[in-house]
């Protein structure tokens, strides 16, 4: 027993508190690294959209149209939240050219690690004009009317700071849709889900 001798030392040695300390300091430093050493960049999916008009008019070159789009964002990273460091905003395009702008989340807006947040935005316009749209929009106009179906892109963009980093970072994500016409009164139209595609992302982010 310890208390027999009084040249037995009871507690840990000093090369064994040293181990224990370099061991601890490698778990915490890995634990930081792993919070906050890799950034993963939010995820963008189209849960739902209908498109209930949608009207060109070639005299004006305007459409008139109701768009209805919910829009998912997802933070994957476990410790790091995302502060918008300015407005995130949408925009519609149909054959590449851009007839709305809507936002989506205000300066300032945060996305705590791991949650999701449901943006449902909802437009609509008797004349939202596109004066870039030319004759080579109207005849692809023309063609997916008689389909039925329009294919309209969901433009997403922002800048975000993460947690514990000072760089700034520009968000660029593309949501392509395929929407049938179903006007008010009709049977509401099937949506599959659509994964937005992220644009590759900036040095330092």
């Amino acid at each position: 027993m310890c208390e027999d001798c009084c040249c037995c030392n009871c507690g840990p040695s000093k090369d064994a508190l040293i181990v224990i300390g370099v061991i601890s300091a490698v778990l915490l430093f890995a634990v930081l690294l792993a919070a906050f050493g890799f950034v993963r960049h939010a995820t963008f999916t189209v849960d739902d959209a209908s498109l209930t008009r949608f009207n060109l008019s070639t005299s004006t070159s305007s459409f008139a149209y109701n768009l209805t789009v919910t829009l998912v964002v997802h933070n994957p990273n476990w410790a790091m939240s995302i502060k918008n460091t300015k407005p995130m905003d949408a925009e519609y395009k149909f054959d590449g050219q851009v007839f709305e702008r809507v936002q989506v989340a205000g300066k300032g807006d945060k996305l705590r690690p791991g949650k999701t947040v449901v943006h449902r935005l909802s437009s609509g316009s008797e004349s939202a004009v596109v004066p870039t749209l030319g004759n080579a929009g109207a005849v692809e106009y023309r063609k997916e009317r008689e389909k039925g179906k329009f294919d309209v892109e969901v433009a997403v963009a922002g800048e975000v700071r993460y947690t514990a980093r000072y760089t700034k970072c520009k968000v660029v994500a593309t949501c392509p849709l395929t929407l049938q016409l179903a006007p008010p009164g009709t049977p509401a139209v099937a949506f599959q889900k659509v994964k937005c595609k992220l644009a590759k992302a900036e040095k330092n982010c």
